[in-house]
């Protein structure tokens, strides 16, 4: 197509920030979904963003790592138009109807209407930049190139030995930079004129492209005292602030675990709503420790790498074992710790106890909340202090203490019972020595009501283990195995 047959169809061209506008209010009016994927910000973070394109704002997201701030900006460019005209060869995607770039320029001197038309894809209108502090102007928005001058014998006083850094290249489309804070504030004061003005300087040239541009960033409020800061001016500059935030609850938490984790093994790996709920568990208490650096946050991420890491070490059990059915166990459960001493940002006192020790506490402490969600209420256990303080009169042979559905179980370990897992066990020794323990079946059938035998072995030692968090059975480590027994036992060995 040429520029003259552009101009015959009647086709007109309008402001990226208005063409967005308009495809939005196009996609709301169809009741389509705007931001596919993005779970948990239904009635927080996605009505501002619609309100801030609808004002043509450009907008900055503030939140903590993993919390899909780059998911969405990736998002951006399906609200633009399938394909937009522009100049063949213009460095800058110049408007054909109104060019301000010397190629342009000088190309329809020489051509006219016979101008050649190049439609650019929406995929082309999008550019992203990370920033980090190596980061130049020349980079950002250009520089004179003395090569080209050379090369093609121009003077270096003629604008078309300007080198167009990235921002003009993005002209009529998304320009993105990620962690603006690590931009270095000299270079965020290049960015003012674009923010206002709309226009270039690069090396004293008076030059003036009116960029047509949606500028949008992301941060971490983190990096506000760590890294950086965004200066004062360009933070003025920007229309809006929208804060993301983390998955309020369990089930936001899970659907975004089970869209994003790699979960296609070569064999079935099912994983019980229980063990998912677990996993998603100890990224909340993460985000909750005193151990752990809440500024920084926990990501999401924790969360998909620890549901990959627990199929993978039920895929290799099913592998050393032969078995081709193959359910979760709580051995899995902490297979997930390399997922998760990496994603931690340590205080102080989490890391005079050691990254791993914290991570280990963490699943306990997820283990029994969600316990304590399936399960009644266990017994509180009496400490040496309040044995001390009871007086004479309470020791009496009258005295009971209530009773409870793990009495059972309890009186089965003080007797001497123990019971030995190990992470490669074949599935009917398993379930074999889980079933030694009264009451333990029909606990975990009445309170998780499992569909198959598999699952039931699963909640069989996860009551055990929720038991063992609430001290009201020992558990000690071994090489290879992990072994269940009374906690009186338990302290007169360590003793």
């Amino acid at each position: 197509m040429t520029l003259g047959e552009l101009k015959a169809s009647g086709y007109r061209t309008i402001p990226v920030k208005e063409e967005m506008r308009r495809n939005l209010i196009r996609k709301i009016q169809a009741g389509e979904e705007i931001f596919p994927g993005i779970i948990g910000y239904d009635q927080t973070v996605i009505p501002q963003l619609e309100n801030a394109i609808l004002s043509r704002h450009d907008f900055i997201l503030l939140g903590l790592r993993g919390q899909a701030k780059s998911r969405i900006l990736r998002q951006l460019p399906s609200l633009l138009d399938e394909r937009i005209p522009t100049l063949e060869g213009c460095p800058i995607h110049d408007d054909p109807f109104r060019p301000y770039c010397a190629y342009c320029r000088r190309l329809l001197r020489e051509r006219g209407d016979q101008a050649p038309i190049r439609w650019l894809t929406r995929e082309e209108r999008y550019h992203e930049k990370l920033a980090t502090p190596d980061v130049t102007i020349a980079d950002l928005i250009g520089d004179i190139d003395p090569i080209k001058a050379s090369r093609e014998q121009l003077d270096l006083s003629d604008e078309e030995v300007i080198h167009y850094g990235i921002i003009p290249r993005t002209n009529r489309g998304i320009f993105a930079i990620n962690e603006l804070p690590d931009l270095q504030p000299r270079i965020q004061v290049g960015l003012l004129n674009i923010m206002e003005e709309r226009d270039l300087q690069i090396r004293g040239f008076p030059l003036r492209l009116p960029l047509d541009i949606l500028i949008v960033y992301t941060a971490n409020p983190e990096d506000y005292t760590n890294r950086g800061n965004i200066i004062t001016p360009l933070k003025d500059r920007i229309d809006s602030q929208i804060m993301t935030h983390y998955p309020t609850t369990i089930e936001q938490a899970m659907r975004i675990t089970e869209q994003e984790a790699w979960q296609e093994r070569d064999r079935d790996l099912p994983v019980p709503r229980l063990f998912r709920e677990l996993i998603e568990e100890i990224t909340f208490t993460a985000r909750e420790s005193e151990y752990v650096d809440q500024n920084s946050g926990v990501s999401a991420r924790m969360s998909i790498s620890s549901l990959e890491n627990l199929l993978s070490n039920m895929e290799k059990r099913a592998l050393r074992t032969g078995e081709k059915t193959v359910y979760p166990r709580i051995c899995d459960v902490y297979a997930v710790l390399p997922s998760m001493t990496g994603k931690m940002e340590l205080v102080y006192e989490g890391e005079k106890e050691g990254a791993v020790s914290v991570a280990i506490q963490i699943i306990g402490q997820a283990v029994k909340r969600v316990f304590n969600r399936y399960f009644p209420k266990v017994p509180r256990q009496e400490g040496e202090r309040e044995r001390r303080g009871r007086r004479r009169e309470d020791f009496s042979l009258d005295y009971r203490p209530a009773s409870s559905p793990y009495d059972d179980i309890s009186s089965f370990f003080q007797s001497g019972g123990k019971v030995e897992l190990s992470d490669e066990m074949p599935f009917a020794d398993y379930f074999r020595e889980l079933r030694r323990v009264p009451d333990l079946e029909s606990l975990a059938r009445q309170y998780l009501n499992p569909r198959d035998h598999y699952e039931l072995a699963g909640g069989m030692e996860f009551l055990l283990e929720g038991l063992h968090q609430h001290a009201l059975v020992a558990k000690e480590s071994l090489t290879a195995a992990v072994r269940y027994r009374d906690v009186l036992a338990s302290v007169f060995k360590e003793l």
